[in-house]
């Protein structure tokens, strides 16, 4: 059976994560086709796998130019494919051959504030037609998989959990790591990540604690939603109290992530929410909102919830919680060789 997989995702966040963790097993199992930027491909392909073909392809997901003006070659290379695989749900105009699409979460329908009316209808758009054209619709979560069918129509077609995991350079353990005085947030200042909460909550330690710094995995410059109150929060702490790491690599992260003493997730909505658990992987205890999708998520492990949204309550629990053993994973509940095989008995 001959696959082609969309790749054009790779490098991009979670998603991009989640596909360069599966395309080992799609290329063990498969005869595939592979497009993208052919460099990142090459780059994250298993070097004894040289039966994939590689497409070079720069058309962006979600353009115009992929709803109505892809490339005739590669279309032509697709549908010679038995079937089409894609790790989000941007699917090209023109593909004839059965498709099996993913839709992570749908957090815009949901929290329409977080963007323009413009916005939600066109991700809307987008999410609809992507259950449209895919014989089978893929996602992360029950909690994903209950949203999707509350704002879209799913036509009696299956929307199958396939969970996810940690990517494999999270999976080997180092030792005698030594913890820093510092929380740790991995994400984005968009509302739904509820960074605003944890603010409010590090300025009440902050005052029992002058020496507790907060470090943020991201570019300063890059964290703009319009909520200004954020952008005052931030500059309201004194120099050095707040850090962002800039663009990192991913040896980087996980440095952080062992290092820190606390991963802090207080979002309001997720898919999945994969910091905490890279974070309980690298030895570092995890205090999170109690938000449902986490409640299912992290049901089996050592975390520390708190109120979603009460400040208050996260400064108490991240007080409680700053000298606590390293957690201890006994199980591997979550594994990429688990999604995959989900999903493999999907395709064939």
């Amino acid at each position: 059976m001959k696959i082609a997989i969309d790749c054009r995702m790779l490098g991009s966040g979670g998603i991009g994560t989640y596909l360069e963790s599966l395309l080992p097993f799609f290329l063990k199992d498969f005869d595939c086709l592979l497009f993208g930027k052919k460099e990142l491909i090459q780059s994250v392909i298993p070097e004894q796998k040289t039966a994939a073909i590689v497409v070079d392809c720069n058309i962006k997901p979600f353009s115009l130019k992929e709803l109505f003006f892809f490339s005739k070659g590669l279309l032509k290379l697709i549908n010679q494919c038995d079937i089409y695989y894609t790790p989000y749900c941007n699917i090209p105009h023109g593909i004839k051959i059965p498709v099996f699409s993913t839709i992570h979460d749908v957090v815009f329908l949901d929290i329409p504030s977080l963007t323009s009316r413009i916005g939600v209808m066109a991700r809307k758009f987008f999410y609809q037609r992507g259950i449209n054209k895919s014989k089978k619709i893929f996602t992360v979560s029950n909690f994903s998989a209950l949203r999707i069918n509350a704002n879209l129509k799913l036509h009696n077609k299956k929307v199958i959990v396939t969970y996810n995991s940690v990517p494999k350079w999270f999976t080997d353990k180092s030792e005698n790591i030594s913890k820093e005085h510092f929380l740790l947030f991995v994400g984005n200042i968009k509302k739904h990540k509820g960074l605003h909460t944890l603010l409010m909550a590090f300025d009440i330690i902050s005052k029992q604690d002058d020496k507790l710094k907060l470090v943020i995995v991201g570019n300063s410059e890059n964290f703009r939603t319009g909520d200004d109150s954020i952008k005052k929060l931030i500059n309201s702490f004194p120099n050095g109290k707040i850090l962002f790491t800039g663009r990192i690599s991913n040896e980087e992260v996980r440095s952080y992530y062992e290092t820190a003493k606390l991963l802090i997730q207080p979002s309001f909505y997720e898919g999945f929410g994969m910091p905490p658990l890279e974070a309980l992987y690298c030895g570092t205890n995890v205090v999170i909102s109690d938000i449902p999708v986490f409640m299912e998520i992290y049901k089996d492990f050592p975390v520390t919830y708190f109120h979603c949204g009460d400040s208050n309550d996260l400064a108490q629990k991240i007080q409680n919680s700053l000298d606590k053993d390293k957690p201890k994973i006994i199980n591997r509940v979550y594994s990429f060789d688990r999604t995959y095989n989900i999903i493999k008995k999907e395709l064939v």
